[in-house]
């Protein structure tokens, strides 16, 4: 049976059937149609809330959701999955402007990373990884999060071929990857991944494929300028023989500051709750946003490089002029008296 029609014979959304609305149109919305469904009425803004949407929606786009840790953690977030897919699915928008440094230091105990790798936008690893934030270890050691042991590997379906550079190439164009970083206490997250791979180069030494993604976010102003910006670098080592399928030896994160220094877990955590704090995101128009942001951070650093070593330059020429003036006084000193 048909469902009823207004006088102009139009038919209301709301004479629809529920179960058809949710089946049949709003389950197959992606989180973005959505999300702008749910702006159009309140009444469509009821329907799109319902979170079975979007925890098919979050699963469907980063598989590594499903596990029990993640789960539960999003359950305590304020429109649950809804919640989860507005932190994480935009990408960090950086501000110059350093955080608040009066700011209390966080009270965050725990970081859960939930990630994610494709190519050709099919899942080949997910994995998450709890990670405690209250140890005098991760306060004061440079942060790291590692997701593979260093005698794993894990296979995927990526095969070598072609010559070394094409393949690359290939390599850099159809990998992705998404670290979602979620803290349970403040109930909120966000992804540090560019999305799409900033570089990919061989390992001068093993040969190994290192595929890098970065993003780039406000430092906390200490050390001067150093720390304006922050890197979030996200590696991943890629080995196997050519002509072979490609398996992942390391996942690994670690945040760098304007000269290259790894921080520390105290250092990092800091960086990390402001950017949560703050909620900036914004949806990447093309897939080289992240990569510009990331020349960016790089050209920025290499002139701070630039202008350093110039300086250092200038000082060691005035200090063997010093030196000297110093050595011919001396001289002179001695054949006067």
């Amino acid at each position: 049976m048909a469902p009823p029609s207004n006088v102009d014979g139009t038919v209301s959304i709301s004479s629809l059937h529920l179960d058809v609305l949710h089946h049949h149109i709003l389950s197959r919305l992606d989180g973005p149609s959505l999300a702008a469904l749910s702006c159009t009425s309140s009444e469509l803004n009821a329907l799109s809330s319902y979170d079975k949407l979007w925890q098919q929606i979050c699963t469907s786009t980063w598989p590594s959701v499903n596990h029990p840790l993640v789960t539960h953690a999003v359950s305590t977030f304020p429109s649950a999955h809804r919640s989860l897919f507005s932190d994480s699915y935009p990408l960090l928008l950086h501000r110059h402007s350093c955080h608040d440094l009066d700011r209390p230091f966080p009270a965050t105990r725990e970081l859960i990373s939930a990630v994610d790798i494709y190519y050709q936008n099919v899942p080949i690893f997910s994995t998450v990884e709890a990670t405690e934030t209250v140890t005098g270890w991760f306060l004061s050691s440079p942060f790291r999060v590692d997701l593979v042991g260093p005698e794993e590997f894990i296979p995927t379906r990526i095969q070598q071929i072609g010559e070394k550079n094409s393949w690359l190439r290939q390599l850099q164009e159809n990998i992705t990857l998404s670290w979602i970083l979620i803290d349970p206490q403040k109930k909120r997250a966000m992804n540090m991944s560019s999305q799409r791979a900033v570089s990919v180069r061989r390992h001068w030494l093993t040969g190994e494929v290192q595929v890098k993604f970065a993003s780039i976010l406000a430092g906390d102003g200490g050390m001067g300028s150093e720390r304006e910006s922050v890197q979030c670098e996200i590696m991943v080592t890629c080995g196997g023989e050519e002509g072979g399928e490609v398996h992942v030896r390391d996942v690994s994160m670690v945040m760098e500051d304007m000269e290259g220094k790894v921080l520390s877990g105290k250092e990092s955590l800091v960086i990390v709750d402001g950017a949560m704090e703050r909620g900036e995101r914004r949806k990447e128009k093309s897939g080289e946003e992240g990569k510009e942001r990331y020349n960016e951070f790089v050209g920025r650093r290499r002139d701070r490089r630039e202008r350093k070593h110039r300086r250092e330059k200038i000082w060691d020429l005035v200090c063997i002029a010093s030196g000297f003036s110093s050595l011919m006084a001396f001289c002179s000193f001695l054949l006067l008296s």
